[in-house]
């Protein structure tokens, strides 16, 4: 059974598009966070970014600072976050990779953050695992 956003992209729910190609899909929030928040989505359903194929995430990556230089243009916002998360654990409501591009006007709106930073343990090792993985 197709997803929300899947609906969206086959025009069975309406949406507030502002971009679109053969594999990428944006689209106004209905939800949002500020004027101007808005989605980017690849058009077929990858519920972790790790699973987003080379072209499609290439195809995101070439069109998430257009879209967000629009935004920011149209809105006359110069601050936004961008944010994807993974997981219903990382605050991922809807399992379809997606990507916020949230204006921030003034610390109401937008997005709030709270970043408990912890200290690096092992650095040198765990960086050598992922660069092996890398390979």
């Amino acid at each position: 059974m197709a997803g929300i956003f899947e609906k969206i992209v086959a025009g069975d729910i309406p949406s507030h598009k502002i971009y679109e190609d053969d594999l990428v899909y944006s689209f106004l929030d209905i939800n949002p966070l500020s004027p101007g928040h808005a989605l980017v989505i690849p058009k077929k359903c990858y519920e972790f970014i790790h699973e987003v194929p080379e072209e499609t995430s290439a195809a995101i990556g070439r069109v998430l600072p257009k879209i967000a230089k629009a935004v920011m243009e149209v809105t006359g916002i110069s601050e936004y976050n961008i944010l994807q998360n993974n997981g219903s654990g990382a605050h991922q409501a809807v399992p379809h990779v997606h990507f916020h591009i949230i204006p921030k006007p003034n610390q109401e709106q937008g997005l709030g953050i709270r970043w408990p930073a912890g200290k690096l343990a092992d650095g040198e090792a765990l960086a050598a695992k992922i660069k092996e993985k890398l390979s």
